[in-house]
This record gives structure tokens, sequence and C-alpha cells, in this order.
């Protein structure tokens, strides 16, 4: 008699006759999680000098954040804006969190920030 072979989910099932079965399982596959990716980050020349800012205005929409950074001297009443970076919801809600542990690293080494 020849054997019927078939699967189910992850088992193999050998089936001999009414009475004797054999019955193999699959080991499952275990993915194993790719180690973080490195990112090289350039900046030109110009952008790696950076821009001072002592104003930030930030807004949103649904989707997106806007972040307007601008410098705002002493006794002028009008800037303009310097830098805008437009970011996903997500990506903002993680600049935050970055933002909250570097603030946390630099009151542990320098004391606390004076608002």
């Amino acid at each position: 008699m020849k054997p019927l072979k078939f699967s189910k989910k992850n088992r193999e099932y050998i089936k001999w006759d009414k009475n004797h079965k054999q019955v193999r399982i699959f080991p499952k596959v275990r993915t194993v999680p790719a180690p973080p990716a490195q990112v090289l980050i350039e900046a030109d020349e110009n952008t790696a000098q950076g821009v001072y800012s002592n104003l930030a205005v930030v807004s949103n929409t649904e989707t997106e954040f806007v972040f307007n950074f601008a410098f705002l001297a002493p006794g002028r009443p009008n800037s303009t804006v310097l830098a805008r970076i437009i970011s996903s919801d997500i990506h903002a809600k993680r600049f935050c969190a970055a933002l909250r542990e570097n603030i946390k690293n630099y009151e542990a080494r320098f004391g606390p920030i004076k608002d």
C-alpha cells in the first residue's frame, strides 16, 4: 500500500493505513533580527556650520509637524525663518523623545536648566 502524504500548518502527515500514521513536525523558522543598519550622515560645509536660533514656532496638521527656526535680535520686532523642518507625526514624536533624553542627560551632567 502506498502511503498518503498531506501537510497541515507546520506538520507533515504520512498516513500508511487506517491504524498507522506518522507525523513529522517541522521546527518553526526563527527570523534573526537584522543588526541595526549604520546610517552615515554627511553635511556640506555651509550646513555643517549650523544656524543659531533663539525662537522656534511649531505648528501641525493631521499628518505632519512643521518646525520653523528663527533668530530674534534684541530690540527688533520681526524675524526671518532661518530653517524649516517638516516631519511626519511619528518622527516628531521620536524627535521629542530624543530631545527629552538629551535634556535629561545634560541636566544630570551640568545641573538643571532654568526656565
